[in-house]
């Protein structure tokens, strides 16, 4: 045993037959220390509550600020339209009180921002100015022309108290707060998949220790350890059947829908489901080796590795910021130089820092993510972050999971083939009757296939399961079995429809042979069948210029069957759940713009890895919370909506962004006297207000038109 009491660290090396962990764990607690296990998520869930109190704390920083911003936006405005405001703040009585009170608002709202300031500010001093920079120059522009102004109102000139910029400066910090909040927030969610993916590990295990059942902590299983698992109970970590037999739910982590047969030799993976029958198991992979956990590291390092967005703004404000900076201290040297006094020099200066401020870019990218993902909420499509919709319209390939995402998810009779001497109401009649005794999820699709054509069952005398084959039953006095090609021809029955079985398997469907009294009477296929919209969605997206592949853990030939059917370009087949993330790595190391649809947990890894993660409404929450969409509707159609919605959004940001400097623009040589010096017009204060107005009202417009966005 190594202790390093600097880093808080132990390193113990024991024999898990001489000694368990949770006897470990309490000889170091009556040493008077708290043992933390790192792999276990101790130290992760220390990491998110962190990130939940940042989450926490923005907000109520963007309450402080928008508290303060509104009153303010009231005074400032409101007499100019009529509403009613105290005579003792009323400019056209007490200016000086007005511009007071402005400012005294104003300060908590500059507080409750200031991370715009040193950030901003840091970064244009480094030489690299990004949007963060122009809020901060552009508020504090307009604050210190408000400040100006004040000073002239107190010296008596009381018609600057049209010139006040305060509640530009609050309500520019307060949009970009709440811009900042929800971002922040959607990144927040990838800790809840994480959470939720921790959550499918049961937290007990029965372990057979000394010939005796002992339920201890899953952390405290051991490599090698036999274990004992109910009907109903999940498996708790990956391991290989030892004793029993039993079909496992695996849905969960292969996202296939049919349970596995399990006999000994078999592997079984922690967090899957034991549907009926006994299974005793040794453990071969615990804590961080298991499929989960292993699933739970590559979201992790996907959701990690994920690039943030190049923000056009960014752009744009790092040639525009230096270069307003420039004009603005030119400007104001050259009246200076030139004669003029220093107040009027001054007033240049901050003239046309606050005319070139765009205000209306503070707008220009909120409003039309907020309108658009609206929108995306209307057509059933959720956009959980503006990164998701700024990103989507680059989408040039389209990964599909197979069951759950193209097909329906759950097997389904497709065809009755019978011999004649029975119609297929009969064979589907018995068929039903016997699988009214097993679990089997292929025998659930008949049951279910018989009550939607309203067939009542009959009475079942006798039934015998034939483990990994089929069932043998007894009905009114006949012998009839259920089940593959192995089982017929254990019972030495001729197996008449063997070119109709191959022909089924090679659609992608399960053939099951079905014989009466020693005679093969027909065959009941059953098949994931593949969703309504499937094809039609398919056919959008080759239309938009898009290849579409599939990805899927299921064999080869069913998969080709279901991507022949849809019109797929590439086929995956095969592929283990931990492998699916790196699929979607390596079609984006060839340059691609990948978007991932899945449903299911093993989808997770590859939904966070993919440019963009698209989850189906019906699929699991570990699937949602990975996904940057989801289709609420579960309609593959909506993935084309998407991708449309993004376009048109990501189209109109780049209109609301040239309105947003259009007129400010414009204005810049009037604010730096260039007018003025040859006999023209000096600057009126009015003048840039107004400008800021109509940008602002122009942006806003211009993003409601998403409004009437139709696929």
């Amino acid at each position: 045993m190594n202790v390093n009491i600097a880093t808080n660290k132990a390193t113990i090396v024991y024999d898990s037959n001489i000694i368990r962990i949770s006897e470990i764990k309490a000889a170091i607690k009556k040493a008077g220390y708290t043992p933390l296990d790192v792999e276990r998520g101790d130290i992760k869930d220390e990491d998110r509550d962190k990130k939940e109190k940042e989450i926490k704390n923005m907000w109520v920083k963007f309450l402080v600020a928008i508290s303060f911003s509104i009153p303010l936006l009231y005074i400032s405005m409101g007499h100019m339209i009529g509403l009613p405001i105290p005579k003792i703040i009323n400019p056209e009585f007490y200016p000086l009180n007005f511009a007071l009170v402005q400012i005294i608002l104003t300060i908590p709202v500059v507080i409750a921002g200031n991370k715009f300031y040193i950030i901003g500010f840091k970064s244009l001093f480094k030489g690299s100015p990004n949007m963060d920079s122009l809020i901060a120059v552009g508020t504090s522009a307009a604050m210190a022309y408000g400040a100006f102004a004040t000073y002239k109102i107190a010296n008596g000139y009381h018609e600057y108290a049209m010139d006040l910029y305060f509640e530009s400066a609050a309500v520019i910090i307060s949009l970009i707060m709440l811009g900042k909040y929800l971002e922040t927030r959607s990144k927040g969610k990838a800790s809840e998949a994480i959470k939720k993916l921790m959550g499918l590990q049961p937290k007990t295990a029965t372990v057979i220790y000394e010939d005796e059942e002992v339920i201890i902590p899953i952390e405290e299983v051991e490599v090698g350890d036999v274990i004992l698992v109910k009907p109903g109970e999940k498996i708790p970590v990956d391991g290989i059947v030892v004793e029993g037999h039993s079909s496992v739910d695996e849905s969960m982590l292969t996202g296939e829908s049919m349970p596995v047969e399990k006999n000994v030799g078999d592997k079984v993976v922690g967090a899957s489901i034991n549907k009926h029958g006994i299974l005793k198991f040794k453990a071969t992979r615990v804590g961080k080796d298991t499929a989960l956990a292993q699933i739970i590291k590559l979201v992790e390092e996907a959701q990690g590795s994920k690039a943030p967005i190049a923000k056009l703004a960014d752009i744009i404000s790092g040639y525009f910021v230096p270069i307003v900076m420039s004009i603005a201290v030119i400007s104001g040297l050259l009246w200076y130089i030139n004669g003029a006094q220093l107040v009027f020099a001054l007033t240049i200066f901050i003239s046309v820092l606050v005319i070139a401020c765009p205000c209306a870019l503070g707008l220009a990218t909120p409003t039309a993510i907020m309108v658009g993902t609206g929108k995306g909420a209307e057509l059933g499509v959720l956009i959980k972050s503006g990164v998701a919709l700024e990103t989507a319209y680059k989408i040039d390939t389209v990964v599909f999971d197979k069951t759950g995402t193209i097909t329906e998810g759950e097997p389904k009779v497709t065809d009755i083939i019978t011999r004649g001497n029975y119609s297929e109401e009969e064979l589907l009649q018995m068929a039903a009757t016997a699988e009214k005794g097993s679990e089997h999820p292929l025998g659930e699709a008949i049951i279910r296939e018989a009550e939607d054509r309203k067939i009542s069952l009959l009475k079942l005398d006798k039934f015998y399961a034939v483990p990994g084959q089929g069932i043998e039953v007894e009905i009114k006095g006949n012998i009839i079995l259920l089940g593959n090609e192995k089982l017929m021809r254990n019972k030495n029955i001729d197996i008449t429809l063997k070119e109709e079985a191959n022909k089924l398997a090679v659609e992608g469907k399960t053939p099951m042979y079905i014989a009466i009294n020693s005679k093969l009477e027909g065959i009941i296929a059953v098949a994931d069948v593949v969703k309504e919209n499937s094809r039609k969605a398919i056919e959008k997206l080759h239309e938009m210029g898009i290849k579409v592949a599939m990805i899927t853990g299921d064999n080869k030939k069913t998969a080709e069957a279901i991507a022949k059917e849809v019109g797929i370009d590439v086929v995956l087949a095969e592929v283990l759940p931990e492998d699916k993330a790196n699929e979607i790595k390596k079609l984006q190391e060839k340059g691609k713009k990948v978007a991932m649809v899945g449903d299911g947990i093993n989808d997770a890894p590859a939904l966070a890895q993919a440019d963009i993660g698209i989850a189906i409404g019906s699929g699991t929450d570990v699937a949602m919370e990975s996904a940057d969409i989801v289709l609420m509707k579960s309609d593959l159609l909506d993935v084309v909506t998407a991708i449309k919605l993004s376009k048109s959004t990501i189209r109109n940001i780049k209109q609301n962004l040239f309105w947003a400097f259009a007129y400010n623009t414009a204005g810049i040589p009037l604010a730096a006297g260039l007018f003025y010096a040859f006999g023209g017009p000096k600057l009126n204060p009015m003048f840039a207000a107004a400008a800021m107005s109509l940008s602002s009202v122009s942006v806003v417009t211009n993003a409601l038109r998403l409004k009437k966005f139709k696929v």
